[in-house]
Order: structure tokens, then sequence, then C-alpha cells
């Protein structure tokens, strides 16, 4: 029972295909295109207003210096959330529930924003790792745990995506299951089953909304830090 919860979350393969590769490439074939034309249409007026505003509202921590990076930013921001909600349609797969994805995309703009500070501004970047007014004796301690904290943030941007997203879709697999289970045995069970069902579908369109928007936001924090 448990490795069959577990399925899910395996990469598929169709006569010796990944299947993950559609699943990573399904979000630029669903953006839609611009035209070359005096006026969008209303697909393409709505989704430059929400692009607009979803970099309006990270970017607004950031100082002048690092809006060049909003490009970047809007890009892997627009990716995760088509890659977390496509996930959630029947007979597919969501390559964010993978670590080693998550983990791919996390180290290397983390290690972008840290590379930046060293070179922009290295003593500022360095003091980070020590705060100001720290007692003699504890500065070596601070400097070890400070540093810890700085490697660390990678690996809990992945493992945050990856938790939140597994754990929703484990509780769906549940749900359905027992909606299932339910069908023949007892009608109003499986109602109030499929109600359940229903809300927590939405609360994991959230979540993947959520999850997209957090993950690139952490980001941008670390960017203002080192600029």
């Amino acid at each position: 029972m448990n490795l069959a919860l577990f399925d899910q979350f395996e990469s598929q393969t169709l006569i010796g295909f990944p299947l993950i590769i559609i699943a990573l490439l399904l979000p630029l074939l669903l953006l839609p295109k611009s035209a070359h034309n005096w006026l969008n249409s209303r697909l393409g007026t709505t989704q430059s207003w929400l692009l607009f505003n979803a970099v309006k509202q990270l970017f607004q921590p950031v100082n002048q210096t690092g809006h060049k990076w909003a490009i970047l930013y809007l890009s892997l921001i627009t990716y995760l959330l088509f890659i977390n909600i496509s996930g959630l349609l029947p007979y597919t797969f969501t390559p964010t529930t993978q670590l080693s994805l998550n983990m791919a995309l996390a180290v290397p703009f983390w290690l972008a924003t840290v590379l930046l500070g060293m070179r922009t501004q290295p003593s500022t970047a360095l003091g980070h790792l020590l705060p100001e007014g720290t007692p003699t004796p504890l500065i070596p301690i601070l400097i070890i745990i400070e540093t810890i904290s700085l490697f660390i943030r990678p690996l809990a941007l992945g493992v945050r995506l990856t938790a939140n997203l597994t754990a929703g879709h484990l509780l769906i697999q549940l749900f359905a299951t027992a909606a299932y289970t339910l069908l023949s045995m007892a009608p109003l069970a499986f109602a109030a089953m499929t109600l359940i069902l229903f809300l927590l579908t939405l609360l994991e369109i959230a979540v993947a909304m959520i999850q997209a928007y957090v993950f690139v936001l952490l980001l941008t924090l670390y960017l203002q830090e080192n600029l």
C-alpha cells in the first residue's frame, strides 16, 4: 500500500522515453505567445497584468541595482507555477516533487547571489557571518553557525518545495482512494469524502501557487542581502 502511494512520484517512461522531459517542457507550450498586433488579446493582457504585478511585488524590497534580475526571476516563478499546477491534472507527473530538480534550481540561483555579494561588496558579504557587537569569546562559534546557515539555504529552499507538494499529493491520493472504496459501501460517506477531496484540491492549487511565490521571494531576499 505504501509503495503504491509513492508510485505517483516516480517518473514514468514510454518506450524507454522518460516522460519527465515532457512535463518539464509542457509549460513552454501552454504559455500564450505575444502577437505582433497593436492590441493584445484578453488572455495576453491578463497575462501581462499578472506578470507586472508579480514583478512589482517580488522586487519591492530590492534596490534599483537588483532590478536587472527581474526577467530571470519572473521566468522562474512562471515556470514553477505552471509545473506545480499542471501536476495536479489526471495522468500527469509533477517534477517539483523530486528533490533533485528543486536542488538543481535552488543551488545555482543561491550561489549566484552569494558570488554577486562577494564580487560587489566582499566586506559586507563576509560581515553577515558575524553580527555586529558580538562578544569576542563567541566569535568563532557564531561564524561557524552563520556559515552553516548560509550553506543550508538552498537545501531549505528545495526541501520546502518538495515537502509541501509531496504532502499535498499524498493527501489527495489517500482521500481519492477512500472515496473510491466507499462508493459502493456508504454513499453518504462517499459524498462527504468527495466534498473533502474537492476542497483539498482547491487547497493544493493554492499551495502550488504559494510555494512557487515563496521560492522566488526568498531568492529575491537573498539577492537584496548581497547587493
